[in-house]
Order: C-alpha cells, then structure tokens, then sequence
C-alpha cells in the first residue's frame, strides 16, 4: 500500500513533446523548473491525486528478449543510481517519448519528469520517478481593468483538476523491472502510452491474485451459485467469499472452498468452473497466495451485497458481519398469497 503524504519533490524538469507525424517539435528544457512555496503543493498535488484514487494495479517493466533493451528502465537505472542525473536523462526520457508519438489520435503536450524522496510503499520509505504528461488545454477567464471597465479575456492553460497521463516508478525490486503505477484518463491511446512508451507489463504480486480471485469468485457466484441456488445464496457465498480474505494472511483454496461453499455439490462445480475460466483470469495454476489486504477494501466497495426485489424493496447484506445474514435472514413459500417471501429477525431498528 502506498502513502504519497510526505512526499517531497527534489527535482522538476518540464519538456514539451509534439506528435511527429504531424512534423510538431520537441521542446527541451535547459534547467530543471525552480520551484517556489506557491507552486509546490499545487503541482504536487495535480502529480499524486490520481494514484491516491485509483486502485493499486502494480506493473513492472518488460521486454520480450530481456530486461536490458528496455530504455525507460535503463533510464530509471541512471536516474536512481545518480539522483544528480535526473535532469539530463529526463531529457532522453522526453526524447523517447517523442519517439513514441507517432499515431494521429496522440496530443501533443508537456512532460514532466519528477524525483520523488519519501515515498512510502508498504511502510517503508522510498525514492521514486514520476513521469506525468498533460495533454488537453481547457479555456479560462482572466479579467484585467481598462478605465472604468472591467475586460474579460479568454486563455488556454492546463487544468489542476485532471491529469492526462501519469506513471510513479518505485525505487523497489530493481531486478524485476521496479513497481510501476499509471494513470492515463484517455483510454484511446492506452497501448501508447504503456506498452510503446513505459513498456511494462502486469506485476502478478499478492495484490493482483486478490484482485483476479475476488473477480473470479464473483462470476462463479453470478453464472453458477445464483441458478443453482438463489440470489440469497449468489450474495452469501460473496459474504463469505470476502470475509475469509479479510480473515487470513494466506489463501489456501482447499480452505477456501470448504469456508465459503455451503452446498457440497457446488464443490465439483468450483473446480470445473476454474478449469473453463481461470485463463481470463491468470488464475489456472493459483491454489496459494499471500493475501493483499488493500485488494479485499476494493473488493467491499465493488462487489453487490443487495438483493433487488420486485416489490420495490431492497435487503441489503453486510459485508464486515456476514454470519448475522446467515442467522437473521431467512427464505421461504407462502402458499396464500403465491410468492416468496424473506423472514427478518431482529432485536431493535437501529438510527440511521
């Protein structure tokens, strides 16, 4: 898990890049951008807001042959070994990048190219490189005094809000290409962007199989435990489903499928689901895996836990306590009026 607080800008250097199919130029800056009180937080905020947001999706640099004929990795290599360096291999990182923008879809835009000291990933410090890119200008008014009217004038500049594309490479496990993070807000040209330019490739860590597991319980939940069973049991299985991750350090799929599966006949259709399924989900040969908590915290927040009825009336299933939806909750046949109905116990309504 990353913690970008305290992270302390050492160097800024702001290129421009153009798309060289269209003939536009490259722009390198001499020096690297003074920085002042006033900027700082603002640019360094714009930088880390969309990694503090966005999932933890770890990549790493790859190369088909070997790692070496990976440039950008060999320019972090540079970069970390000689902090001092950062401004002339931004330079090379800039011209790469240029190298890169060769498709009519890719904007033209500035490049800037940070280091990072006090990063922390995991508890533990760390220097970093970013590499952030901003693409489209957006108008702006600005007002200024003629005599006795005020005159409105419309500009172009970069928006704090939104930025375009971004990576954060992590001074961690050199050797097998660091930990990478992007960010890229036009998904058009996402190709470019990671695998032309970053060339990286999945980081298959603790934190993707929670991720890829909790993905694929979820659809066995919805195309087998829901027809077989019913949407009581869909949410259920879920509930428990999550709630063995959060209780273990370590998967163990043995465990797993006699904590969560009810239905012992479920068990034979598990294990041919995963056999048909598990290469969409780099799952074919997972049995155990450490378990990344900050994976199980995304799972709460996207899996369903509502069952929807035609009666306009939702029961909604908690994920932190599941065994009170297992002894509260109840499912049943009225003959009278010809429907199901769900049975619920409780004590008292608590305040909203």
């Amino acid at each position: 898990m990353i913690n970008l607080y305290n992270a302390q800008i050492e160097s800024l250097s702001i290129h421009r890049v153009g798309n060289k199919s269209r003939n536009e130029n490259i722009f390198l800056s001499a020096a690297p951008f003074e920085l002042n009180d006033e900027i700082t937080p603002l640019v360094k905020e714009f930088f880390l807001k969309p990694f503090r947001e966005k999932e933890e999706n770890y990549y790493k640099f790859h190369h088909e042959t070997d790692l070496e004929f990976n440039e950008l990795y060999n320019f972090t290599n540079q970069i970390f070994d000689n902090p001092e360096s950062v401004h002339d291999v931004s330079k090379k990182i800039n011209t790469l990048l240029f190298e890169q923008s060769t498709h009519p879809h890719i904007k033209s835009g500035e490049v800037y190219v940070v280091y990072f000291e006090n990063m922390l990933l995991n508890n533990e410090k760390t220097s970093a490189i970013g590499i952030f890119k901003s693409e489209l200008k957006h108008d702006f008014l600005q007002f200024q005094e003629k005599g006795t009217i005020l005159e409105m004038i419309v500009q172009q500049g970069i928006s704090l809000s939104k930025l375009d594309k971004g990576a954060l490479i992590f001074n961690k496990e050199r050797v097998e290409g660091y930990k990478v993070l992007s960010v890229d807000s036009n998904k058009y040209d996402t190709k470019y962007w990671l695998e032309n330019f970053l060339g990286v490739d999945v980081l298959a860590d603790e934190n993707f199989y929670t991720k890829k597991y909790l993905k694929f319980c979820q659809n066995f939940a919805k195309d087998v435990v829901l027809p077989a069973e019913d949407k009581k049991e869909e949410v259920m299985f879920m509930n428990r489903s999550v709630d063995y991750f959060a209780k273990n350090d370590a998967f163990d799929e043995s465990n797993f499928l006699n904590s969560v599966i009810d239905n012992p006949d479920l068990i034979p259709e598990f294990n041919n689901y995963k056999t048909e399924k598990a290469p969409k989900y780099n799952i074919e040969d997972l049995t155990e895996f450490p378990i990344a908590n900050s994976a199980v915290t995304a799972a709460r927040k996207s899996i369903k836990n509502v069952i929807n009825l035609d009666t306009n009336v939702q029961i909604k299933m908690n994920f932190i306590n599941p065994e009170s939806a297992e002894k509260f909750v109840e499912k049943g046949w009225d003959e009278e009026k010809q429907m199901y109905y769900y049975l619920v116990y409780f004590n008292k309504e608590e305040k909203s």
